[in-house]
């Protein structure tokens, strides 16, 4: 199903359309302020799994990181951060970055492995933004990569249905997307990281 939302204003009736496939354990294409990614609820293991063998990797190794609404939610899945590395994060999101800090005892059962840190995204846009707060709690997100390298398509909700919308249960038209990921920072260790650099400038950042 390829669904268009206004990527700005979002009908609150088609928000809740989605909602309605992530709570029943659905796998959706969603636009982000960066590419478009796969999301599903972080309260279904068996969503979870299924985003796993869309990346083709096992649950244990899957680069699988949550969208908050804000960083209000940030105790319900990491520990406590420290001052200097909750005011990079302030400062940052939202936006196009992701946060590696220290997981909560929330996260093994999540994600069925001994992760002991995760990653957090506070994306700057409407869409992404909408799904988490109906849903009430964060969404596992990776970003949709073709397997054979030619990532152009992944821009086009179009394309994406066209290529892999019968592998999901919906594709989110929100416009086209990006090709460049987040800036991953790692904040785990108190001291900032950057693992990968993408579209959130990390210069007056850290």
């Amino acid at each position: 199903m390829l669904l268009a939302i206004h990527p700005k204003d979002p009908e609150p009736r088609k928000i809740r359309t989605v909602v309605e496939a992530l709570l029943k354990g659905g796998v959706v294409v969603c636009p982000t302020d960066t590419v478009y990614a796969f999301v599903c609820s972080s309260q279904s293991a068996r969503a979870i799994e299924a985003v796993t063998r869309l990346k083709g990797v096992k649950a244990q190794k899957a680069d699988l990181s949550l969208i908050c609404q804000d960083l209000s939610q940030l105790s319900t899945y990491a520990k406590a951060v420290d001052t200097a590395s909750f005011r990079i994060m302030k400062k940052a999101l939202p936006g196009p970055y992701t946060f590696i800090v220290q997981a909560s005892n929330e996260i093994p059962k999540l994600f069925k492995n001994n992760r002991r840190n995760v990653g957090i995204r506070v994306p700057n846009h409407p869409i992404p933004q909408a799904l988490v707060k109906e849903l009430g709690h964060a969404l596992v997100v990776t970003s949709v990569h073709d397997p054979d390298k030619v990532v152009d398509y992944t821009t086009d909700p179009e394309r994406i249905h066209e290529h892999i919308g019968h592998q999901v249960d919906m594709v989110i038209d929100g416009g086209i997307g990006g090709l460049l990921g987040s800036t991953v920072i790692d904040l785990s260790n108190g001291e900032p990281t950057v693992l990968r650099e993408g579209k959130g400038e990390v210069d007056g950042l850290l």
